[in-house]
């Protein structure tokens, strides 16, 4: 990660109006991506100024991310094979003339944005991230720099980020928008996958700089089309060297970003930004600058019809309860189908966690993360996807609020739950239960802290414990 501070971010960093409104509502080959992004302040923008301007970002904790875009056609099959998803063309090495047909049946008649928002908000989320143009270079907005995009080159002829971002301001969601630096379908894209071989005319001297044109020119539109963007979520998808622009574009992009929208987010896929972004797994440790963990909720970003190998609602809350213990956000993805509906399976699961939210939201948004740490077990290297290999972890995870710990019951402890490592006189304890605060009996021995406990979780899923603190 080069660790150039982002330049030119003036005291315009003030938030604005409209979007603070909006705000204040309470495994695909990518190079492995670093755990949080490097410090971007500078003397133009105090440690004061960069918290908030990140606080709405630290306090939401759980967003949708979409992966959507006319790969749904095949919807992950093709030729025999059913294993595809938003790679598709790489994957399949489908030439451009054939695989621009996908654009002409993509058609999603059954899109309704305000239910696509409701599903997220139902959830418990805070804010989208919907992609505007993946690696295949098809746009899912009106650009006017390529005539490959869903206005243009689909029936269906209509502008879905244009709905998403008024429903989201309706609904009190934070609309973000996803950008790939790939390209497989510009001739001038310098990517390290190819465009030529999808073109089938070889082109070893792509203009970067034409392209780089291109791509800030698609920036400025996506920042002037929609009102206010909470963030920008760059990708690689083998774009450049090392999946980055050189850091001098980097720069040019951010600077453009923050004269656009000087209060947009930029995470750390440019090379530089604002958070990192740990993409199918959760760092083993707490950390020291903002992270959101992206993640899908099957083995697919993109529409795959025959994945059904969906993650179980209470492994999604125990990864909320997770990464929030650890100062992080997850970002958790939903792929469309062709037609524009979520998948029932992913409305189901995040039914459930916005369920579970409802009586848990005090632990999540605006948590601050655990003074323990013991609960994490010891990282002791990185598997065979270079993630981290922890052993020991414990059963349960601590979020934190001004005079509260919260304690987040993975597992049932039984009929007692016992910590230590307490700094502070524990005062009262309760469990969040959807009857209200059930009170529960405690004891404090020095540092050590034990909870009597009923013989059963009062919830299907990890019930959280609270204790209140001097």
């Amino acid at each position: 990660m080069n660790r150039r501070t982002i330049g030119t971010l003036a005291a315009t960093l003030v938030l604005g109006g409209a979007f603070l409104t909006a705000a204040a509502e309470p495994a695909k080959p990518t190079a492995v991506p670093v755990q949080a992004a490097p410090d971007t302040t500078t003397a133009a923008e105090t440690p004061e100024q960069f918290a908030a301007r990140m606080k709405w970002f630290k306090d939401a904790k759980f967003g949708m991310f979409v992966h959507w875009g006319i790969y749904s056609v095949p919807a992950g099959e093709w030729k025999g094979k059913t294993n595809y998803g938003e790679w598709f063309q790489l994957q399949t090495k489908m030439p451009c003339a054939e695989y621009d047909q996908f654009a002409s049946r993509f058609n999603p008649v059954k899109f309704d944005a305000r239910a696509f928002v409701k599903v997220a908000k139902d959830a418990g989320m805070k804010y989208i991230v919907v992609t505007s143009k993946h690696h295949d270079g098809f746009c899912m907005y009106d650009t006017k720099l390529t005539e490959f995009n869903i206005i243009k080159a689909s029936p269906y002829g209509r502008d879905p980020l244009k709905a998403l971002a008024e429903a989201c301001r309706e609904a009190g969601l934070v609309f973000c928008v996803y950008y790939s630096l790939a390209d497989w379908h510009h001739p001038e894209s310098p990517a390290k996958y190819s465009q030529s071989r999808f073109h089938g005319q070889p082109k070893a001297d792509a203009d970067s700089d034409k392209y780089i044109e291109y791509l800030k020119g698609q920036v400025r539109e996506i920042l002037t089309q929609y009102g206010p963007v909470g963030l920008l979520w760059f990708d690689g998808g083998g774009a450049f060297k090392e999946n980055r622009l050189n850091v001098l574009h980097s720069q040019e992009v951010v600077d453009l970003i923050h004269q656009l929208q000087p209060a947009c987010i930029v995470n750390d896929r440019l090379g530089l930004g604002d958070y990192g972004t740990p993409e199918q797994y959760i760092p083993g440790e707490k950390a020291s600058k903002p992270f959101e963990v992206c993640m899908t909720l099957n083995g697919h970003w993109g529409y795959n019809k025959h994945d059904q190998n969906w993650k179980s609602a209470d492994s999604l809350i125990a990864n909320i309860a997770d990464i929030v213990s650890k100062g992080g956000n997850y970002l958790l993805n939903v792929g469309p189908t062709a037609e524009g509906e979520i998948p029932a399976p992913s409305v189901e699961r995040l039914r459930e966690i916005g369920d579970w939210l409802k009586i848990n939201g005090e632990a999540v948004y605006g948590a601050g993360p655990t003074p323990f740490g013991q609960e994490f077990g010891k990282v002791v290297g990185k598997d065979a996807r270079k993630h981290p290999k922890v052993e020991g972890a414990l059963d349960w995870r601590c979020t934190t609020q001004p005079g509260k710990l919260y304690f987040h019951l993975l597992k049932w402890p039984g009929t007692s739950f016992t910590v230590t490592g307490m700094k502070s006189k524990a005062t009262k304890a309760y469990l969040l239960t959807a009857v209200g605060k059930t009170k529960v009996a405690l004891a404090q021995d020095g540092e050590k802290l034990t909870v009597k406990l009923p013989e059963a979780a009062p919830g299907a899923h990890a019930t959280v414990l609270c204790v209140e603190h001097e």
